[in-house]
């Protein structure tokens, strides 16, 4: 079974809407508006894209990368690898043409089909509700968290507000930086 990682840039209180610009978000680019940067706080995300073999994202986040993530340098490791969007609504012909293999997935339960399958790990980046969704579902298996310092109040929450049994976290990786950031990484316990 393959391993499911949700990668996030949360606030405090749980936020990660906007967190790079993105137009139409009340705290829109929090992550560098607010926060000092510090290159070896981000060493997190190099990494993922040296072991990541796939990656999966809803359709919001998908909207968002799509028309930057394929050009930029910072994001190169990731243009190969083959990418999943969870979406009930894109088509096809929604999709990039210059950033490789995407497919389309209609649901979670294709999501745990796909988990299913031989290879290596698949990060999940941004994407809110999917997040939510997958965590109900029980299919997130690991988190890649960089807190940041911040109380955003308003926003989309990684967490849902589900009532739901208890879920296990054991913290495998961590540490702090000058500028007040926190890398987290949990295990999902089962």
């Amino acid at each position: 079974m393959r391993t499911l990682i949700s990668s996030a840039f949360i606030s405090l209180d749980g936020v990660v809407e906007g967190p790079g610009g993105e137009p139409g978000y009340r705290n829109s680019g929090w992550t560098f508006k607010d926060v000092e940067f510090l290159a070896e706080a981000f060493e997190i995300k190099g990494r993922e894209q040296e072991e990541a073999t796939a990656i999966l994202m809803g359709r919001t986040s998908y909207e968002a990368f799509s028309p930057m993530w394929p050009d930029m340098e910072d994001f190169a490791g990731y243009k190969a690898m083959p990418k999943y969007v969870v979406s009930t609504t894109l088509t096809e012909s929604d999709l990039v043409s210059n950033w490789g293999e995407t497919t389309i997935l209609r649901s979670v339960d294709e999501v745990a089909a796909l988990k299913e399958t031989e290879g290596g790990s698949i990060i999940a980046h941004g994407s809110a509700s999917l997040n939510q969704a997958l965590s109900d579902a029980g299919l997130i298996d690991r988190y890649h968290l960089l807190v940041y310092p911040l109380l955003l109040g308003a926003g989309k929450r990684l967490f849902s507000a589900t009532d739901k049994d208890t879920q296990k976290l054991k913290l495998v990786e961590h540490e702090a930086y000058a500028n007040g950031l926190q890398k987290n990484v949990f295990d999902v316990v089962r």
